[in-house]
C-alpha cells in the first residue's frame, strides 16, 4: 500500500459564509485546527492546502502547507498540487468546514482502504453520490483527475462516479454536512449545543403507512433537513433513500441541507408508482 498522508483543504475564499470558515469555532478552537488535529494522528503525514495568497495568513501559516500550483479553480487545484509535491503518497482529503466530523468517520475510510480501489469515499446522505472531500484517493485516481482537468473537466466528484471507488455509507449521521453559509452555521452550533428542535413533519403514501399517522411532532438536535428524515428513517424503517424523495419546509420545496427551527412544518414526499 502506498503510503497515507493528510490534507485539510482551505484555501476557499468562503464567499457565502461571508467570512474564513477556516476560522470559525465551533468547538472552542479555529475549525481549521479541529480539522488538521482529527486529521494528523491518523496519517504519516498532514498539510494544509491553501493558495499562494493565503500562505502567510497567521492561522494557516501555523501548520505545514502545500500551495496551489495547478491553475485551476475549486478543490482539484489543492488535490493535484499534492499529488504534484507526493506523487507516490496516497490522500485522505478533508474539507476544513465539516463541524460535525468524528475520528470514526475517518477511521473507517482507512481500514476499508485496498489494493482494487483507487479511491475510498463515503454516499451522500442526501444523494447517494460519493463525497469527494472527506476521502482517501490513490495515485492512480489522481492520475486520472489531472487528465481530466486537462481536458476542461474539474469536478473530483464526477471522477469518484466514473472510477472504481469503493464507496461506504456513513457511519455518523451528519458527519459529512458542509457547513457553508450563516443559516447552516447557526443550526449546527444549536446541535452542538444540545439545543432541542421542535417542529411537525408529515407523512405521505407508504411513510405514513409505516409511522402510522399521518403527522407528529418530532423533536431533533439537528439543524437540517437531511439528517433529520435519517433520523426518522432509522426510527421507521422508511425503505426510502434520501435521494428518492423531495421535501418541502413550510410550504415549499427545500434542499436537503436547508436549516431547521422550531416550529418549522416538513413534508416528505415519497416516489410516485404506477402509471
Amino acid at each position: 500500500m502506498r503510503p497515507l498522508y493528510g490534507l485539510v483543504l482551505a484555501g476557499g475564499v468562503s464567499a457565502r459564509m461571508g467570512q474564513d470558515k477556516a476560522e470559525l469555532s465551533y468547538h472552542g478552537a479555529p475549525q481549521l485546527q479541529v480539522a488538521y488535529e482529527t486529521l494528523s494522528p491518523l496519517v504519516e503525514r498532514c498539510f494544509v492546502s491553501v493558495r499562494s495568497a493565503q500562505k502567510e495568513d497567521p492561522l494557516r501559516a501555523r501548520f505545514p502547507q502545500i500551495v496551489d500550483t495547478v491553475a485551476v479553480d475549486g478543490p482539484a487545484a489543492g488535490l493535484l498540487s499534492a499529488h504534484q509535491a507526493f506523487p507516490e503518497a496516497a490522500w485522505l482529503v478533508l474539507a476544513c468546514d465539516l463541524p460535525l466530523l468524528d475520528q470514526v468517520t475517518l477511521e473507517t475510510l482507512i481500514t476499508a482502504r485496498d489494493d482494487q480501489h483507487v479511491a475510498v469515499a463515503y454516499r451522500s446522505e442526501h444523494d447517494g453520490l460519493p463525497e469527494p472531500l472527506c476521502a482517501i484517493w490513490e495515485p492512480r485516481a489522481l492520475d486520472t483527475l489531472a487528465l481530466q482537468v486537462e481536458g476542461g473537466r474539474k469536478c473530483p466528484r464526477k471522477l469518484l462516479i466514473n472510477s472504481q471507488t469503493l464507496l461506504l455509507s456513513p457511519r455518523t449521521v451528519g458527519a459529512l454536512d458542509n457547513i457553508n453559509t450563516p443559516e447552516e452555521r447557526a443550526s449546527v452550533s444549536r446541535r452542538l449545543g444540545g439545543q432541542m428542535i421542535r417542529l411537525d413533519v408529515e407523512y405521505f403514501a407508504q411513510m405514513r403507512e409505516l409511522a402510522g399517522q399521518k403527522m407528529e411532532t418530532v423533536e431533533t438536535y439537528f439543524g437540517t433537513v437531511g439528517p433529520l428524515y435519517e433520523q426518522l428513517k432509522e426510527k421507521y424503517g422508511f425503505p426510502f433513500e434520501a435521494d428518492r424523495l423531495r421535501v418541502a419546509l413550510n410550504g415549499d420545496f427545500a434542499p436537503w441541507t436547508q436549516p431547521l427551527k422550531s416550529g418549522d412544518h416538513v413534508v416528505f414526499i415519497p416516489p410516485v408508482t404506477g402509471g
